[in-house]
């Protein structure tokens, strides 16, 4: 880990977001006056910086990766979103409002915390100083930063490996909670949020309703190895026409009232209602905070491990996971941090092949000296000028400015969106 960082302006930076946003909930007035001003400023900076920006080729040598992550994601997301609608349909609502939570130890822990230390303190733990938004904020603030030389470049590079860990993350995640279909920590949730059958999948009344609460069933079942019990024919669900999307119907379980549509199903999925083991907001959180590590490191690092640890408290507090969600989530976040490393790393490699080039003429260019040759020398110095305007001349000067300009719109205009099209950025 870099430490300390180069310099502490991003850091100040990403302290002052965090600090206006939370504004939000002591002075919304003052909120509504400094957030504006202080993202404007942030893009204004970053729309000064990019003439004098001097990586773009390395920019331009990341975007098709970064491209492919991005796609790699949001198939990761879909893919999410069936599941997360599957495994609560599958039971029914029913199983959801009756079933109750696993016991968490981790929140009674928390809950004897409330009894022992001040109230100050705990109205502290309590605050919802941080949320999801702010840490995907925090990366797309870190990754901007290479404009400034806080961070390595290629900043596409960076946004590759972050979408790519990301997405490989999520896909874990749906196949773990899919798995193995646990209580959700808020019983009422279901009933809340999705309209789904009252009664389990015909797979379900099958092969989990008959031996679900029979111990001498259950024991039948590990002896015999095979479904026994004849539940007669099973009640069947509402079946739309999808056309070619009709294979979805079984995992998702549509009712009349929901539309025609599947895709207004995924779009109310959400974070589900079953225990998504494990947390999706904390593996994001984990990505962040390693993600500013690796990259920029410094005291302001820590203060974003610090704020990881207090939004995973919150998670267990106000029973959006257990506690072994948000345990595994910060491991596996990590570990997958440190096995994509091959997309991006902070470390300096001699991947470009003209540099390759110029750590071989070195050693030639030693030893010429070394040997008084200097006609030798001026054979190396011509290799080395040849080199050096073959990189410069490698992408056009109207295609970078072309690539530059698009670039930086492209992702400007995604910031603007999250701020103006979602409530909480």
């Amino acid at each position: 880990m870099p430490w300390p960082a180069k310099n502490a302006g991003l850091g100040i930076a990403a302290m002052s977001y965090i600090a206006v946003d939370y504004l939000r909930h002591l002075s919304p007035t003052w909120h509504s006056r400094l957030q504006p001003v202080l993202w404007s400023l942030l893009a204004l900076a970053a729309v000064v910086r990019v003439p004098s920006y001097r990586h773009w080729s390395a920019e331009f040598r990341s975007a098709i990766p970064f491209v492919t992550s991005m796609l790699f994601m949001l198939s990761a997301l879909l893919f999410e979103a069936l599941s997360v609608r599957s495994v609560t349909a599958v039971l029914g609502l029913d199983w959801h409002r009756n079933t109750p939570p696993l016991p968490d130890t981790g929140q009674w822990f928390l809950l004897a915390l409330n009894e022992k230390l001040p109230s100050p303190i705990v109205e502290i733990l309590r605050a919802r100083i941080i949320g999801l938004h702010h840490f995907l904020m925090l990366f797309m603030m870190l990754a901007f930063s290479v404009l400034f030389d806080s961070v390595k470049a290629p900043g596409l590079g960076l946004g590759a490996r972050y979408m790519f860990t990301m997405a490989v993350g999520r896909l874990l995640r749906a196949i773990t909670f899919a798995s193995t279909i646990l209580p959700s920590a808020r019983p009422w949730c279901a009933g809340s949020r999705f309209r789904v059958p009252a009664y389990p999948h015909p797979w379900a009344q099958k092969y989990y309703v008959p031996y679900a609460k029979d111990h001498d069933a259950i024991s039948r079942v590990i002896n015999l190895d095979t479904a026994y019990v004849d539940i007669g024919k099973p009640v069947s669900d509402y079946q739309p026409d999808w056309g070619s999307m009709s294979f979805l119907i079984d995992f998702l379980r549509p009712t009349v009232s929901e539309g025609p549509t599947w895709y207004s199903l995924l779009k109310k999925a959400g974070g589900g209602c079953n225990d998504l083991l494990y947390s999706g907001h904390m593996l994001v959180a984990v990505l962040t905070a390693m993600a500013w590590t690796e990259a920029y490191g410094g005291f302001s690092s820590a203060l974003v491990w610090l704020l990881l640890m207090h939004s995973a408290q919150r998670e267990i507090r106000e029973r959006h996971h257990y506690t072994v969600d948000c345990i595994v989530a910060i491991y596996v976040g990590i570990l997958l941090w440190k096995m994509t490393g091959f997309i991006w790393s902070h470390e300096a490699k001699s991947s470009n092949r003209s540099l390759t080039k110029l750590e071989t003429i070195q050693s030639r260019l030693v030893q010429a000296s070394k040997d008084s040759d200097i006609d030798k020398v001026r054979e190396l110095l011509k290799e080395i000028e040849l080199i050096s305007e073959e990189s410069k001349d490698s992408t056009g000067i109207k295609h970078a400015r072309l690539f530059r300009s698009a670039t930086i719109f492209f992702a400007l205009t995604i910031v603007v969106l999250a701020f103006t099209l979602t409530s909480d950025g």
